[in-house]
This record gives C-alpha cells, sequence and structure tokens, in this order.
C-alpha cells in the first residue's frame, strides 16, 4: 500500500478517509479546519493513497486533546481500517510508520485510548495487545490508556479530573471537540430533536486543548452523561439518542 501525509499544503486536495465528501460537507469541513489548526502541534496524518478508511493520526502527547500526563510520548488519536481495506495488514503498516516517526522525533513512546472489551471508536484491545502495548491506566468507566515504551520512562497516565467520569449536572450533558467530523452533523441534530420533544440536553463544545486537558471524561470527541454518569462515547443520531433516552428514563 502506498500512502499519502495529509498537510496544511495538500489537504485541500486529498480526502481524510472518516469523512468523503466534498469540501462543501458540513463534516469535512469541520474536520479539515480542525486538522489545519493543529499542524503546527506537531499532528501527523497518514492515510492510504486508495479511496477509503485507512489512516492513522498522532500528535506529541503535551498537545493532544484528551486530558493525559503523558510526557514525551506521542498519542495516537485515531487509527481505522474498516470496509474492503481489512484484513491486509495495513493497521500495523501504519502503527510502524507511527512508531519509527516518533522514535525519529526523539519521543519515549506512543500511547491511545482503548477498553477492554471494544468500544465504539476505540482501538482494539486484542490487536494492541498483540502489538506489545499493555495498559497503564484505566477511568472508572472502563476507558483505558495503553502504551508502548521505547525506553524507561514515566507511564502515562490520566489526569485526576478525567478518573471518575462523573459530573454534577442533571439532563443529558455531552462534551465533545471537532476532532470527530461527525459531530459538526449530528450534535446540532440532537440539540434540536431534544428541544421538540422537551428532553434536557446540553451540549459543551471543546473548542481548545486547555479545555480538553481538562476535561471531567477520558475521551473528549464524544462523552455523554446522565444526570451525572457517563453513558457512551457512541455518536448519537436519532435513532441512537432516542434508545438511549427510552432505556435510561
Amino acid at each position: 500500500m502506498d500512502y499519502v501525509y495529509v498537510t496544511k499544503e495538500n489537504i485541500e486536495q486529498e480526502h481524510i478517509c472518516c469523512a468523503i465528501s466534498s469540501n462543501s460537507d458540513v463534516q469535512v469541513r469541520s474536520k479539515k479546519d480542525w486538522l489545519t489548526d493543529r499542524f503546527e502541534d506537531g499532528l501527523v496524518f497518514i492515510k492510504s493513497s486508495v479511496r477509503g478508511k485507512c489512516f492513522i493520526e498522532y500528535i506529541p502527547a503535551k498537545n493532544a486533546w484528551i486530558p493525559i500526563d503523558a510526557d514525551n510520548y506521542m498519542y495516537i488519536d485515531c487509527l481505522w481500517v474498516a470496509g474492503s481495506l481489512k484484513g491486509h495488514g495495513y493497521s500495523s503498516e501504519l502503527l510502524n510508520l507511527c512508531i519509527e516517526d516518533s522514535k525519529k522525533k526523539g519521543m519515549d513512546g506512543i500511547c491511545i485510548l482503548s477498553s477492554k472489551k471494544k468500544m465504539p471508536y476505540l482501538a482494539d484491545p486484542k490487536f494492541l495487545a498483540y502489538k506489545g502495548f499493555r495498559v497503564c491506566d484505566e477511568a472508572s468507566n472502563g476507558i483505558q490508556l495503553w502504551y508502548l515504551a521505547f525506553n524507561d520512562s514515566n507511564l502515562p497516565k490520566f489526569k485526576s479530573c478525567a478518573k471518575n467520569c462523573h459530573i454534577s449536572e442533571s439532563g443529558f450533558v455531552l462534551y465533545y471537540t471537532s476532532q470527530c467530523p461527525f459531530n459538526a452533523k449530528y450534535v446540532p441534530i440532537i440539540e434540536n430533536l431534544s428541544k421538540e420533544m422537551n428532553i434536557e440536553f446540553k451540549a459543551i463544545h471543546l473548542d481548545t486543548k486547555e479545555k480538553a486537558q481538562n476535561a471531567p471524561t477520558p475521551i473528549t470527541t464524544y462523552a455523554l452523561f446522565y444526570n451525572g454518569d457517563y453513558v457512551t462515547n457512541d455518536v448519537m443520531n436519532e435513532k441512537k439518542f432516542l434508545k438511549v433516552v427510552e432505556k435510561l428514563k
């Protein structure tokens, strides 16, 4: 497989895998704007040369939009291979590119979010274990921080604000960032649906690195709470959200 490095110079001409459409699409535009602003922070986005979901996105942990302490580590935002591109070893190839790059940049290791059992939008724990990753921390909602060390160093960990996964607000509260392109489409839909159905719902957009790094959840791309308790990181459409409402109320 040939791979393309997406940069400020070519991002408008390249598709971004997780949202394949024209640049005028709200999801594509949101993701490309977010990526463009992150390149100066050291973000790297590598994708397959063929059209499809096959990419890795990583950034120095000090600039990652999640509440972790991971001094001199690289953090993988997303490693996603899907559809007909699965089963060909591309995940391993992409991960190896990240490892090689991180070592060249003098990093002590890499880290990524996962869980005991596979969760939506999180790395497969079986794949990570096979590649030598180990768990270094776990939040109360079951989301884990995994690491692969290159040398002896302090292990990454969640910040204390993210360990308990509980908030004081009632009703549905959603914390999210623009890292996930689907949020640009579906968050407004859920906001409007909640208003129409008189469902208590509040969306909190983590629109700065500082806000994301001090969030009350280990995952910031999408974290839905209800009456203070963590519910899910699965991006809600109307059908999914109404099922959650019916189950919890």
